[in-house]
């Protein structure tokens, strides 16, 4: 495979379609689509992030492009210039979202005999316009992979997993997504690892299958397991199975959820015993809010379709755990917790969603209203502290998260103070972190990846489905 510079997303692109199936992998996680391993690799980043934020390599993230003021949609080019001279940078409140029409539409007229696609407004037309732009500017055709280096994480792509899952629960949507989501899982099969014990990878904790935080071996370098990275891919499986009944999904998600079980920490004189670390590597000395809760909302979801009683009884073990262990005094839950009792109390909006979602689903699944007065205390406590400014620092990828949970509690208490919040978070991003080609931008400078248009796709289509379709 040859591939060539595109210098304006700051990447490489296969100069022609990547052959459709290079390797096929027979796998103890039984995907509903057969696995298709890309040609080449990139390497992986050994420098860590900034303190106080998880550890993911460096180039997680990648590909992304600092945006010109040029490359802005119109009704956002003024908002730039503005804000790069010291004008608001954080999601404001504004109207709802001006009727769109369907987007996709350019190119052959359909026969005139076919039936004419609805045509969308609002919220479900920006989902499917910003889910349009990231397929055009990140995914890699033929290959099930998106941009990176030269493939993205396996972040950024449950993202654009979850991104797809959601566009496909929007009804009436006039566009059948049933390529796409068989694509996506092709794609994650590139990432699926069966022992992660090669010496080429390094020594890992668990070797159990689970998904490398970079496309695994023969084609990708492998390395460790992010535990956070799995819980996304499992959820939205899990949604998936909902929507198409495939038992495949559902062994897939229970393999997920034992690699989750089985990383459960209870080393003996390890303070406060318990949790879910960042990642099987040997040298992770932290366990996270971020591994923990979200596996506790994909056990409840395991539970809640096969009535298991462990999965019931692990949520309940993984929630108590990051109460007892990261809660702060201000009712909110710290990021991570290290072996020696040292809490890294930075507070991010995805770690207050994912405990919110968490109690309110055992809520459901037990009857116990306690936990859902805890979610309603944690909201509380989450509404006050991130207002639009801190929201608007933030990656728009946890946001997304937050707003997902925060809505989900919302849809059981029926008190939607979430939806509101949502959709002020993206029609700002629509008016002022939009270019003409609808990639979206979010930081300081403005700058474009796969995970910021994946947040923005999940959270209008969130806005343009039931509640009850999040989990």
């Amino acid at each position: 495979m040859i591939y060539e510079p595109d210098h304006r997303r700051g990447a490489w692109r296969p100069s022609r379609t990547l052959p459709a199936a290079l390797t096929m992998l027979l796998l103890s996680l039984a995907l509903a689509a057969p696995s298709a391993r890309a040609a080449a690799a990139g390497p992986g980043h050994a420098a860590r992030r900034a303190a106080g934020a998880s550890a993911y390599p460096a180039g997680a993230t990648r590909p992304a492009f600092v945006a010109r003021a040029s490359e802005f949609a119109d009704g956002a080019r003024a908002a730039h210039s503005a804000s790069s001279s010291g004008g608001a940078t954080a999601p404001a409140s504004s109207s709802a979202p001006s009727s769109a029409p369907a987007p996709g539409t350019a190119g052959k007229p359909s026969k005139s005999k076919k039936p004419k696609k609805p045509v969308l407004h609002g919220n479900p037309a920006r989902a499917l316009a910003a889910f349009e732009a990231m397929q055009k500017n990140y995914y890699i055709e033929g290959s099930g992979l998106y941009l990176g280096e030269p493939f993205s994480y396996l972040w950024p792509f449950s993202q654009a997993l979850a991104a797809t899952v959601s566009v496909a629960y929007i009804p009436h949507l006039g566009v059948s997504l049933a390529r796409e989501l068989d694509a996506r899982l092709t794609g994650l099969n590139s990432y699926l690892d069966t022992d992660n014990s090669g010496a080429s990878e390094g020594v890992y904790t668990s070797t159990l299958a689970a998904f490398d935080g970079t496309v695994a071996p023969p084609a990708g370098p492998g390395g460790p397991k992010y535990y956070d990275d799995n819980d996304w891919v499992g959820i939205e499986l899990m949604r998936l199975y909902e929507l198409t009944h495939k038992s495949a999904l559902l062994g897939s998600v229970e393999g997920i959820m034992a690699f989750e079980m089985a990383g459960w920490q209870e080393a003996p004189g390890e303070a406060c015993e318990g949790g879910i670390p960042f990642s099987n590597a040997l040298e992770n000395n932290q366990r996270n809010t971020v591994t923990t809760a979200p596996a506790a909302e994909l056990a409840l979801q395991l539970y809640r379709a096969t009535h298991t009683a462990v999965y019931l009884q692990f949520a309940v073990k993984a929630y108590e755990w990051v109460r007892v262990c990261l809660t702060e005094p201000n009712g909110m839950y710290a990021d991570h917790i290290g072996r020696k009792g040292a809490v890294e109390p930075a507070l991010w909006s995805y770690n207050q969603g994912s405990m919110i979602g968490a109690g309110t689903l055992l809520y459901q699944a037990t009857g116990d209203s306690a936990y859902l007065w805890q979610a309603r205390q944690t909201a509380k406590a989450a509404l006050a502290y991130f207002d639009n400014e801190r929201l608007g620092s933030e990656n728009p990828f946890f946001v997304s998260v937050y707003f997902r949970n925060l809505m989900y509690l919302d849809s059981v208490t029926h008190d939607p103070p979430g939806q509101s919040i949502a959709q002020d978070y993206v029609n700002y991003a629509w008016l002022h972190q939009r270019l003409s080609d609808n990639v979206f931008v979010a930081g300081s400078p403005a700058s474009a990846q796969l995970l910021y248009q994946a947040a923005i796709v999940q959270i209008y289509a969130l806005l343009s489905i039931p509640a009850s379709d999040y989990f």
